[in-house]
């Protein structure tokens, strides 16, 4: 393992180095499938298929599959494979990540290994940034696929599920990652196999893989229904949190953006609802609450967060700065914030079913990505999912100018110098792209450029095919464009007429981002497939990302500030410092990712019991079903006897097991004083008859048409009721985790062993509420046809 984790963050050029001898195969195959017709080269698949049927893997094959892609490529989109595209295809053929710079045609890379893999007949997802970006990959390189007889398909929102179905079943499918991971969670709420739209997950190739498994990974997928409950509670708990005061009724930790309760806040809540233990198990819900209440008045930031927008609260995507449609906070924080607002407080959205995009991605077979920036989040991207970053060399030498930092003491004088700098290469003609953290910087910077009458283009567009099509035009000459870091990812900005000869695109970064990668990103818009081109960040250590950092140690380094007549910092280091406040707020994220992952790891593996559990049902035939709920009244009445009579020998209670057996048993009339004296063995053994008496009854039931037509249903919405009432106290459960954390055990233990036990009672749950339920219906259809025998009688 030792030997692996080094191999890991070795120098790529071992892997170049083997893969360059399949690239020189590759290449010798050339001449042969250029002599083949159309129909010769599309015929290869076919042939291609059936060495896989004959025993052959896709390993043997992938030389010559490599090769007539290239072709396929060269004929139908007029491109033709570079030998380091090839390499790229092989590096996510092996299961690992392709980092390739901007412009190095990473989109036609992805048709080389999703060919291969899709010639296994299960099913290939290239997972894209966005929507736009899936549509326009699946339109032009999905023709080198149909050209060569395989079917691609496109999933995004807004699809019926039958039209989901299709895309599904196509060869190579496209779409985003979340919506992929919704139609994952919605398939697990479905009420017949027919219904579900995904096949079991067999390859994926993530395009900009750092932005989509590691910046959105702290965002859980969660599909969620309304509820109406609890507006009043968050009314109250705003207006008691309003009045808290910092470091003396809570603490909040910047880095991380979490906040908690300090003795004195708990205390105060205690007082208000009149309380002695706010953390008693029956107040799990008000501890919710009042967490969420906190959170939304001291972590959540009005124009930073969400907007207030027409009396309705709209979140605001801190990656593009734009507006999320239809989104909503989950988990009570969406009401929280409408409180803290004072809005009317709307439906609370109730978790249906949650998944984190860090373990739905873990449930394919294989995985691969490619991106410009995973180098520096080479140790996560193994730590969690087991995938290799390998350095693909570009096609043409970079000649891109990345200029050192330029960092101010305040944000005026690093505005004048943005400003300035404008100003002198506009008149030059060089286009130059200057890339802030949101849209309100954005629209801020404009105001100073105006005043200086600069001419300029805001990227503030609506939709990302806007955003692509306006930020492609960043390259002209005399152009000057502000944009957020992310906006227009996954789109090539090519030069004007002359521009090269002025040197080409320059790059204004406005602020460091909270990850390295995202700076990188940006500084790769410039200097494409060996274009001229400069880059530079012009920053102030007033910026967001140095506010998040340690106020004692921020202090203490602006003490000892000494600046040049415009405000740059000369000393300390300004480079060095900043560059440890972003690696510090870099692992606190990290951390962050990490502390999510493992409490999620427990509900996953809790999910993928439940989930086994609906399909076990959904598989089954009407003839089965009975089979199956006379197992799960045998796993009631067993476990009715193990609460009541411990095995350990623990404390006895007869009246207990009376009541809940009187709720399955049929003419059940044992008395109290009947098993006083009984010992556990007696107990089982009695239990057991009656079980087998039940057992018979039962079965004659199978064949009533109407039963066994609502059997399956019954069932799966037991399941689901209580499933849902489980993720919520598992949420509840998260919020309490850290107050654990002060005692002297691990609190991840904890969380795990209580997580357990909830489990158990979820269990416990399941099957009581089917069999009881199921003999409340069968009684109750008993004693109806009672009453009908009785009035027949009656009458006669």
């Amino acid at each position: 393992m030792i030997t692996r984790v080094k191999e890991l963050f070795n120098d790529s050029s071992k892997d170049i180095k083997r893969l360059n001898k399949l690239v020189e195969k590759v290449n010798k195959l050339e001449s042969k499938y250029e002599k083949m017709t159309d129909e010769e080269l599309r015929d290869m698949t076919a042939k291609f298929k059936e060495k896989l049927e004959k025993g052959k893997t896709i390993d043997d094959i992938k030389i010559d599959a490599f090769a007539v892609v290239r072709e396929a490529a060269k004929r139908v989109l007029g491109l033709r494979h570079y030998d380091v595209q090839l390499i790229g295809g092989f590096v996510l053929h092996e299961n690992s990540i392709a980092q390739m710079n901007t412009g190095e045609g990473k989109t036609l890379v992805a048709t080389l290994p999703s060919y291969v893999h899709a010639l296994e007949g299960k099913g290939v997802h290239i997972i894209t940034a966005n929507e736009y970006l899936a549509r326009r990959d699946m339109e032009l390189m999905g023709q080198v696929h149909q050209f060569l007889g395989l079917t691609v398909g496109l999933n995004i929102t807004q699809m019926e599920p039958s039209e989901k179905m299709v895309a599904y079943q196509a060869d190579i499918t496209y779409g985003t990652g979340t919506e992929f991971g919704f139609d994952y969670l919605r398939d697990n709420m479905v009420y017949s196999m027919e219904q579900k739209v995904q096949r079991p997950l067999h390859y994926a190739i993530v395009d900009e893989i750092d932005s989509i498994l590691i910046d959105e990974a702290r965002t859980p997928l969660i599909i969620a229904n309304k509820s109406d409950e609890g507006a009043e509670l968050c009314r109250i708990t705003s207006m008691i949190i309003a009045d808290f005061k910092a470091d003396e009724d809570y603490e909040l930790f910047n880095e991380t953006r979490q906040v908690y309760l300090t003795d004195k806040g708990a205390a105060k809540i205690e007082a208000a609802f009149g309380l002695e233990n706010l953390y008693d198990a029956e107040h799990q819900e008000l501890v919710h609450n009042v967490m969420q209440a906190l959170r939304a008045h001291t972590v959540m930031i009005k124009d930073v967060d969400y907007i207030v927008r027409e009396g309705k609260v709209l979140i605001i995507d801190k990656f593009t700065g734009r507006v999320m449609e239809g989104r909503t906070f989950s988990e009570g924080l969406h009401q929280a914030i409408e409180a803290k607002e004072s809005l009317e407080i709307s439906e609370e959205n109730e978790t249906q079913a949650t998944i984190t995009v860090q373990n739905y991605f873990r449930m394919y077979q294989s995985l691969a990505g490619m991106t410009g920036s995973a180098t520096p989040s080479k140790q996560e991207f193994w730590e969690t999912y087991r995938l290799r970053v390998v350095t693909i060399p570009t096609n043409m030498p970079i000649q891109r100018e990345d200029l050192e930092d330029l960092i101010y003491a305040d944000y005026k004088s690093k505005v004048k110098k943005i400003v300035a700098e404008v100003k002198r290469l506009h008149e030059q003609g060089r286009p130059i792209l200057i890339g802030t953290t949101s849209i309100e910087q954005s629209e801020k910077l404009s105001g100073y450029l105006k005043k200086e009458k600069i001419k300029h283009q805001l990227l503030n567009a609506k939709t990302e095919e806007d955003e692509a099509r306006i930020i492609s035009m960043a390259g002209q000459k005399g152009q000057v464009m502000l944009a957020t870091n992310m906006a227009g990812r996954g789109t090539d900005i090519l030069l004007g007429e002359g521009v090269k000869e002025l040197g080409g695109l320059h790059i204004i970064g406005t602020e460091r981002h909270e990850s390295n990668r995202i700076d990188m990103q940006l500084r790769g818009r410039s200097g494409r497939q060996g274009d001229p081109g400069s880059t530079q960040f012009i920053v102030s250590i007033e910026d967001d990302l140095l506010t998040y950092y340690d106020e004692d140690e921020k202090e203490r380094y602006e003490k000892k500030v000494k600046t040049d007549e415009t405000g740059r910092i000369l000393s300390p280091d300004p480079v060095k410092y900043v560059k440890k406040v972003q690696e510090t707020v870099e692992n606190m994220h990290y951390s962050s990712r990490s502390h999510l992952l493992k409490l999620d790891n427990v509900s996953d593996q809790q999910s993928k019991v439940i989930y086994s559990m609906r399909d076990r049902i959904l598989e089954i035939t009407p003839d089965e079903m009975f089979a199956e709920l006379v197992e799960y009244l045998q796993n009631y009445v067993t476990a009715v006897v193990n609460r009541n009579y411990p095995e350990d020998g623990g404390m006895i209670h007869p009246k207990a097991l009376l009541e809940e057996l009187s709720l399955v048993f049929l003419q059940f009339d044992w008395k109290y004083e009947d098993i006083i004296d009984f010992e556990r063995p007696e107990i089982e053994a009695k239990v057991i008859a009656e079980y087998e008496k039940l057992k018979t009854e039962i079965i004659s039931l199978q064949d009533d048409e109407n039963l066994r037509r609502q059997l399956k249903n019954f069932m799966l919405h037991q399941i689901d009721t209580n499933w849902i009432q489980h993720l919520e106290l598992m949420g509840s459960m998260r919020d309490g985790m850290q107050l654990k954390s002060y005692g002297q055990e691990d609190p991840y233990r904890i969380f795990e062993k209580e997580a357990l036990e909830q489990f158990n009672e979820l269990m416990y749950s399941i099957q009581a509420g089917i069999s009881i339920r199921f003999m409340e219906y069968v009684k109750s259809q008993w004693n109806h046809e009672s009453r009908i025998e009785i009035k027949e009688e009656e009458e006669e």
